[in-house]
């Protein structure tokens, strides 16, 4: 059975991040889809030192929830990422955890599908979707998209409910992830995955 992961970026475990996220795990349940949603956004995370621990032990030294969470997003065949916006970005909370567990695991994310969700009362949507992607662009994974931004508007969970086209965004994105997940499934199983090149690293280190 095909598996899903979401991370629920809010302080708020039935917000408006939480309203969005619900009506696309009640479409992957019809779907016949496993989901485990996890709450993030109320956690004490820190960011990233670059201590270079994660490459000598396979995870990172601080040994909180984003150890815990790996696991689960290496078994799973998609990820999911809500968060509200704040000043314009995603909750620094969430950041936090996206850079340590997307640096600290090494696993391959190759042909994982991605999708970003973000809530908001009026604007910065866009710009904290924009960042919340570059996770899954930056790492093999396809992202999905849905019949607009995705995003949903409101300050409480009822003002979510109200917003009907954002309500409908959130399950043609399920829907569409969900068709991605199998699709790839039966492309890996036919003809393996995309072949990836590594070695090259520009950094310019002569200075020139």
């Amino acid at each position: 059975m095909s598996r899903i992961l979401l991370l629920n970026g809010s302080p708020h475990a039935n917000g408006c991040t939480a309203t969005a996220l619900k009506e696309m795990i009640s479409v992957f349940e019809a779907e016949g889809i496993e989901t485990e949603l996890i709450q993030v956004g109320n956690k004490d995370v820190r960011g990233c030192v670059s201590c270079g621990f994660c490459y000598k032990n396979g995870k990172c030294a601080v040994n909180d929830i984003v150890n815990e969470i790996a696991p689960k997003f290496e078994a799973a065949d998609g990820l999911i990422v809500g968060s509200p916006v704040y000043y314009g970005s995603p909750n620094a909370t969430l950041i936090a955890l996206m850079d340590r567990l997307f640096y600290s695991t090494s696993f391959s994310k190759q042909m994982k599908v991605g999708a970003a969700v973000v809530s908001c009362r009026r604007g910065g949507n866009t710009a904290s979707f924009d960042v919340l992607n570059k996770y899954f662009t930056i790492s093999g994974m396809p992202v999905a998209s849905s019949t607009y931004w995705n995003q949903v508007h409101g300050f409480t969970a009822e003002d979510v409910k109200k917003d009907l086209e954002g309500l409908q965004t959130m399950r043609n994105l399920a829907r569409n992830m969900a068709f991605m997940i199998r699709a790839i499934a039966d492309a890996k199983e036919k003809y393996g995955l995309p072949q990836v090149e590594r070695g090259c690293f520009t950094s310019f280190p002569d200075g020139k």
